[in-house]
């Protein structure tokens, strides 16, 4: 296990060291710590916090984000995804991100589980993901759960109709989102194209 503190992770992201998290780590302990994961795009809570106007405006770079989060009790990879764009997350509590590159998805878009690497995220860590990073749902630390807030361009995650024109197109789960599941996991019309354990933390 690494630390996204490690120069390890650079290959992946990036710390955001320069915004003050408090606010929305603060807010973060009202909301529930589901057994199961649960994830929500957009929080009206979240959304009207200093940090998603300075996501916006600049970490963004000017461009509409939603402020969402996702929490609860994990410690298996289940599945990989990426996006066309960076996502940031907030660690509200610790957690353990399972990481690897979109370049090592193969032709057939299956990628061998044994090229993930796991990150330790202290609580109240801000980090750039990048779009070439395969990333899911975080793990929690010693088997208790995480919350963590998610920061992705608007419209994100959300319901779209999939006209199958290209071979990638059978990833493609949400809008600006493409997912490689395992098949141990189950999870309902994904492309189960991860190879090898279905890694548990």
């Amino acid at each position: 296990m690494q630390s996204v503190l490690d120069a390890g992770f650079k290959k992946y992201g990036r710390v955001i060291a320069d915004i003050d998290t408090s606010e929305i780590v603060k807010l973060m302990d009202s909301y529930d710590m589901p057994e199961d994961v649960v994830y929500v795009a957009g929080d009206e809570k979240l959304e009207n916090t200093k940090i998603h106007k300075i996501m916006e405006e600049s970490v963004y770079g000017g461009t509409p984000v939603q402020t969402g989060y996702c929490n609860g009790h994990n410690q298996k990879l289940n599945a990989l995804e990426y996006h066309r764009s960076s996502e940031v997350n907030i660690a509200a509590t610790d957690m353990i991100l399972l990481l690897g590159s979109r370049e090592d998805v193969e032709d057939d878009f299956t990628y061998d589980t044994s090229k993930v690497e796991g990150f330790f995220v202290p609580e109240g860590t801000a980090i750039e993901v990048y779009a070439t990073t395969l990333h899911y749902a975080p793990c929690g630390v010693d088997g208790q759960g995480f919350k963590c807030v998610v920061v992705l361009p608007k419209g994100t995650n959300l319901d779209v109709v999939n006209t199958h024109a290209t071979a990638e197109d059978k990833l493609l789960a949400a809008s600006n989102k493409w997912l490689i599941a395992h098949e141990d996991a189950h999870i309902d019309g994904a492309f189960n194209g991860l190879r090898g354990e279905n890694i548990t933390v």
